[in-house]
């Protein structure tokens, strides 16, 4: 019955978070297809960052992006959804005083979500941070793809730290 005390917590770890990340990476997608045509650019930041409007048919980071082959999107479409439920599965194990852990799990699945929802409606995913430095590019990205990024980033921090965190807990 403690548990269920706390559940409010816990669905708001569990639901709301990646709730809330769908729904920030589909409205930040949207104002770009909206005002940003397809491969223009807008600087932010002088020499580090524009919003540049690009379309990835890959899978993450560009992999695939140039390859063509039948049913590509339903293949890495199929590829994300059998992902997300994996995850999904993972994260309802896990037990509950594992925060870092059960946090990035929650930005991962909403990120992981949040790309498919793109792909699956658009046949591709929506990029636009474009960060640089000289000539050094990074690939660009969206929110979904920096949720995914910390995401995994908190869980391993979980594994590096994560039994001292719990016990303090």
């Amino acid at each position: 019955m403690a548990e269920s005390a706390g559940s409010g917590v816990w669905r708001w770890l569990d639901v709301w978070v990646p709730l809330l990340v769908v729904g920030l990476d589909q409205a930040t997608k949207a104002v770009v297809r909206a005002t940003l045509p397809l491969h223009e650019s807008v600087t932010i930041i002088p020499g580090l960052l524009d919003f540049t409007h690009i379309r990835n048919t890959g899978a993450a980071f560009g992999l695939f992006n140039t390859a063509d082959f039948p049913y590509k999107t339903a293949i890495i479409s199929l590829v994300a959804v059998a992902g997300l439920v994996g995850v999904g599965v993972y994260s309802a194990g896990l037990p509950r005083h594992q925060i870092l852990a059960r946090v990035g799990l929650a930005l991962v699945i909403g990120g992981a979500a949040g790309n498919l929802i793109d792909r699956v409606s658009e046949g591709s995913v929506v990029d636009f941070v474009d960060a640089y430095w000289r000539s050094y590019h990074f690939w660009a990205f969206n929110l979904a793809d920096s949720a995914i990024t910390i995401g995994v980033i908190l869980m391993i921090l979980d594994l590096l730290v994560g039994s001292r965190v719990s016990k303090a807990v």
